[in-house]
């Protein structure tokens, strides 16, 4: 086994980036976690999976990262299977609650158990950004680093980004069909073009999914081959600024694309921001107390849409 490369030290500013994507990755996981907690009729079980990625990123944005980073690709990954099981397959209510229970121990137990190991054989050790981007990971002066990389990250990481484009696509052609299928009604069907429509923008956030992955995270994966090649190019500050970026950012991407890019959560989110702005002028009757009147209906007509919507778009 070659020797592994000369660590690399993070200069400020790269180091400041890095701070920054996990402050803002942070953020964006607490804000999905705060959208669950304000908004019952939005819990749908699509979004409750979106939950746990979310704390997992949340603690990936942290300490606990080898830990939470295991967790957060057996999350995206089943994020992924139950949609597809839901989808394509048509998988009824009580078949998909035990599935949840599935998720939840494979998804927290397998990273725990995985990482306890790891520590319990005094595997993880600082190893100055070569594989980590700063944080505490594989000790890369042990003779089993590949062995240990794989099991605490690497290799879930690799299956995912084969496992999630596959699935997708699966769904994609599946949405597909069933478009096909709709147009052949289309003209006894009064709301046609509006449900195509929504579908169309659900399709573009399920392919949004896997690239965001993808790209996010194969820098890691790049500097993880050269780290084992004992190539140079690893200490690149190209590279490591996208590395840092790529590992911790998954929870601000998931927030730009699950609550800013998402209307229903979006609206409710500013609705909240102007009230809170606007407060002081509530004693004007013909200011805020009026607004939900007219849209008392409307509202509760979504909250019984919502849940049953995968995922919200």
């Amino acid at each position: 086994m070659p020797p592994p490369a000369p660590p690399t030290e993070l200069v400020p500013s790269e180091r400041a980036v890095v701070l920054l994507s996990c402050a803002l990755s942070a953020l964006g996981s607490g804000l999905l976690v705060a959208t669950h907690a304000l908004w019952p009729d939005l819990r749908s079980r699509a979004r409750r999976l979106l939950l746990f990625l979310s704390l997992a990123d949340l603690l990936s944005a942290g300490a606990l990262s080898t830990f939470a980073n295991t967790s957060s690709f057996f999350w995206t990954v089943a994020i992924a299977l139950y949609l597809y099981l839901s989808i394509v397959r048509a998988a009824r209510e009580p078949r998909t609650g035990r599935l949840l229970w599935a998720f939840h121990v494979v998804s927290w137990g397998v990273p725990l158990a995985i990482t306890v190991a790891a520590v319990a054989l005094k595997k993880i050790g600082y190893d100055a950004s070569d594989v980590s981007v700063g944080w505490c990971w594989i000790d890369l002066e042990a003779e089993d680093r590949i062995l240990w990389m794989l099991l605490t990250g690497k290799l879930w990481e690799m299956l995912a980004y084969v496992t999630l484009p596959v699935l997708y696509l699966l769904i994609r052609k599946h949405i597909n069909r069933a478009h096909e299928a709709l147009s052949e009604y289309r003209p006894i069907l009064s709301e046609a073009h509006q449900l195509q429509r929504r579908a169309s923008v659900a399709d573009k956030k399920l392919i949004l999914i896997p690239l965001i992955f993808i790209c996010l995270r194969v820098w890691s994966t790049v500097r993880f081959v050269l780290t084992l090649c004992g190539s140079p190019a690893v200490r690149s500050p190209v590279l490591v600024v996208l590395h840092g970026i790529g590992n911790t950012f998954q929870g601000g991407a998931n927030c730009i694309m699950f609550v800013l890019c998402t209307q229903a959560v979006r609206t409710r989110l500013f609705s909240v921001c102007s009230c809170c702005s606007s407060q002081p002028s509530t004693e004007n009757p013909t200011g805020p107390p009026k607004a939900p009147a007219p849209s008392k209906t409307g509202d509760s007509q979504g909250s019984r849409r919502t849940p049953d919507e995968l995922p919200s778009t």
